[in-house]
């Protein structure tokens, strides 16, 4: 009675699986489709099975030993005799060609097994089409696993394709079409359609709960709907009363998947809902093994939550993951709070992830760094939720201060200023005892105050360290306020102030035996100092410094920060070939990170290395230029304040702009700026890196440092 939205590759998959296989299960969650899309796949296939196709519903059927009866029912086959059904059926379906379409089988999934077996064995030209919560687990099978609809990128405006006529996301489309059977003049357009992806985000993409959502635009407005959806299981009901009685609402599509559970499994489901996002079997096994359940069963347990499609499965590049639909682990959540072992398994769940954060901290500095970032990217939900359980329960505030300075590496090296500090000043503002942890998140706060160019911010919180560690006697914290002090004298356009506190930091590391990505940044922040004042060759000393240390640790991210004060450096010099290829190497570093501040640095430099002539007789590429400014200005905006709103940072920017101003038209410079607003980060660091032009770089190197300029040899610091 509906149109069929979207699946088209699903349909394709399933069309080719029929064409050769005789028996084939779409599986997934409830509410995800399987039914619609058996029957369209049943439709499109139909041309082959000249004997017809037929559906079978066995979700009424309660007893396996019924399951042949509804069959011959539904094959409108009657038999008066005593024989069994199955003796019935073959009987009467030999010598024929039909598709038997077997839909909701997951509660009578080895009824259903042994039957189409038993047909298939006995019948050639029978093929069978199964859709179960779960797989039925017999030789032969083969399986469909059907995922929610998608909803596009959680960062992308489907605005902007309404607006020009794109294709949207399928799961807003299957909105719209629903909503305009409510409201006909209903449409996507501009104006809404971000707050619809909103909404199937928070959905999940599951159809069933888009469709109930879009039921309630009788009452309620798209906003309204979403805000409510903290509820959903008592918003998302008022399903189409021809259907079955498992998909009229929410709550009884994934109450069925409940009821199919065993006690522990369910005990499990409701564990699992603490996690928030995606989880690995080590962190299922500390935070839900114990107290009734065997840690030696586990993995039983969770492989059969991922058989009955409660728990999907991800691949992921350190191994196999799991996830709960938000709408599932909201079912599990209510279940989990009814039982009162909420509190106990919170606990257990944030220590796991402090675990995380302080062995990334750990690994931050060393040749596994590019993968640390990329672990700590699959916990940013689960750290997230860790963060607000400390904020949120009385008793934990210093844990929170540990968790949130812990992850400095996260926030500062992987894009993720703004929401450190959101999580740092809420921390800080709860326990203002002056405990070692509370001196760590001082420190970070202030450097990510920095980094933004909140130097009003950040002056206070680190004073505040640096006293409370010499109260204390904390020799790291002080050595790591000094540090961030230098950082903040260097952005305040006074290198040499923030040269003396960079030398008194290191003067303090050397002392506590430190040595760490923070400490060759200093040693980086010392060299740019020194660079500011006019000082190259003591400039270069220490960025030499830097890179023989970061070469010989596999340090990566403080090796690319080096690449572009020695970029920099060369830039001074007139050496524009090697300073161009140093920027672009800053840049692919950094971009391994997701360092959105390292990145729009080195990208400014190299706009500025476009104006520089590209050989002898060669001119500058202006209008390449300000395509790069263009695209730094939009990686700014997400990053803080241009420069830190430093005049000395910004001189390169402003050099290259004063350039462009003179060499080109007006039209000019503000279209090939425009250019590169519009490109995204991938787009922008492609194109810093030559992509597309003559002087490109080629296939990327490998992760590792590749062959670059050199750089001076210090003699070894003993200052």
């Amino acid at each position: 009675m509906t149109s069929f939205v979207g699946r088209g590759r699903e349909l394709t998959d399933l069309g080719l699986l029929l064409a050769g296989q005789r028996l084939v299960t779409v599986t997934g969650p409830g509410g995800v489709g399987k039914s619609r899309l058996a029957l369209r796949a049943a439709a499109r296939a139909a041309g082959a099975f000249p004997d017809g196709t037929w559906l079978v519903e066995v979700a009424p059927v309660r007893d396996g030993r019924l399951l042949g009866h509804a069959v011959l029912e539904s094959l409108r086959l009657t038999d008066g005799t005593a024989r069994p059904p199955l003796e019935v059926l073959t009987g009467h379906l030999a010598g024929r060609r039909l598709l038997l379409v077997l839909d909701g089988c997951e509660h009578l999934a080895q009824a259903c097994a042994e039957l189409a077996v038993a047909l298939l064995r006995a019948l050639p030209g029978l093929r069978v089409l199964a859709t179960s919560r779960m797989a039925l687990r017999t030789a032969g099978e083969h399986l469909l696993t059907l995922a929610p609809l998608p909803v596009g990128p959680a960062g992308d405006d489907p605005g902007d394709a309404a607006a020009a006529g794109a294709e949207l996301p399928d799961a807003v489309r299957l909105f719209a079409d629903r909503a305009r059977a409510v409201l006909p003049s209903f449409a996507v357009t501009g104006a809404n359609a971000g707050g619809i992806a909103r909404l199937c985000r928070r959905l999940d993409g599951i159809p069933l709960a888009v469709e109930l959502a879009a039921g309630r635009l009788r009452a309620l407005t798209v906003e309204q709907i979403t805000a409510r959806l903290d509820d959903r299981f008592q918003l998302l009901t008022g399903g189409d009363p021809a259907a079955l009685p498992r998909h009229r609402t929410l709550r009884t599509t994934i109450g069925w998947s409940h009821e199919l559970c065993t006690v522990q499994e369910r005990l499990l489901w409701a564990r699992l809902a603490v996690f928030a996002g995606g989880f690995d079997l080590d962190a299922a096994e500390y935070v839900c093994a114990g107290e009734g359940i065997d840690p030696d069963e586990l993995l039983d347990l969770l492989t059969e939550l991922v058989t009955k499609s409660v728990l999907l499965r991800e691949e992921s590049p350190f191994g196999v993951r799991f996830r709960l639909l938000d709408t599932v682990r909201e079912y599990g959540l209510r279940w989990l709070r009814g039982s009162g072992d909420e509190p106990r398994l919170l606990r257990r769940h944030r220590d796991w992830y402090l675990g995380v954060a302080t062995w990334g901290e750990v690994e931050w500095f060393g040749p596994r760094q590019a993968e640390t970032a990329e672990r700590t990217g699959l916990a940013h939900a689960n750290l997230r939720a860790a963060l607000e359980f400390s904020l949120a329960e009385p008793g934990e505030e210093q844990i929170a201060l540990l968790l949130a300075g812990t992850l400095w590496f996260y926030w500062v090296g992987c894009g993720h200023l703004g929401e450190g500090r959101h999580w740092l000043d809420r921390a800080l503002a709860l326990d203002p005892e002056p405990t070692e942890a509370r001196a760590k998140a001082l420190w970070v706060t202030g450097y990510t105050a920095t980094l933004q160019g909140d130097l009003p911010a950040a002056r206070p919180a680190l004073e505040e360290c640096r006293r409370q560690a010499l109260a204390t006697g904390d020799d790291r914290a002080l050595a790591y306020a000094v540090h961030r002090q230098g950082c903040a004298a260097l952005i305040g356009d006074e290198p040499a102030r923030a040269a003396e506190l960079f030398e008194e930091a290191l003067w303090h590391y050397r002392t506590i035996g430190e040595l760490n990505s923070n400490v060759l940044m200093a040693m980086f922040e010392l060299g740019i100092a020194h660079l500011f004042q006019g000082d190259r060759e003591s400039g270069e000393l220490w960025l030499g410094r830097v890179r023989e240390l970061c070469e010989e640790h596999g340090e990566q991210w403080a090796y690319a920060y080096g690449l572009y004060a020695l970029a920099y450096s060369h830039w001074l010099n007139g050496e524009v070939r090697p300073a161009r290829t140093l920027a672009r190497e800053s840049v692919r570093l950094n971009h391994l990170f997701n360092d959105l501040l390292g990145i729009v640095l080195a990208i400014d430099l190299l706009a500025l290395l476009e104006t520089e002539p590209a050989g002898p007789g060669e001119p500058g590429n202006l209008r390449e230029a300000r395509v790069l400014q263009g695209a730094a200005h939009r990686i700014w905006r997400a990053v803080g304040k241009p420069f830190f709103g430093s005049r000395t940072f910004n001189g390169p920017h402003r050099a290259c702009e004063e350039r462009a101003v003179a060499g080109l038209t007006e039209q000019e410079f503000t279209d090939f700026f425009a250019t590169g607003t519009r490109l995204d980060l991938g787009a922008a660091v492609h194109r810093a890196l030559g992509g597309g032009r003559p002087d490109g770089p080629g296939p990327l190197p490998g992760p590792g440092p590749g062959p670059l300029p050199p750089a001076p040899r210090p003699s070894p610091v003993g200052r």
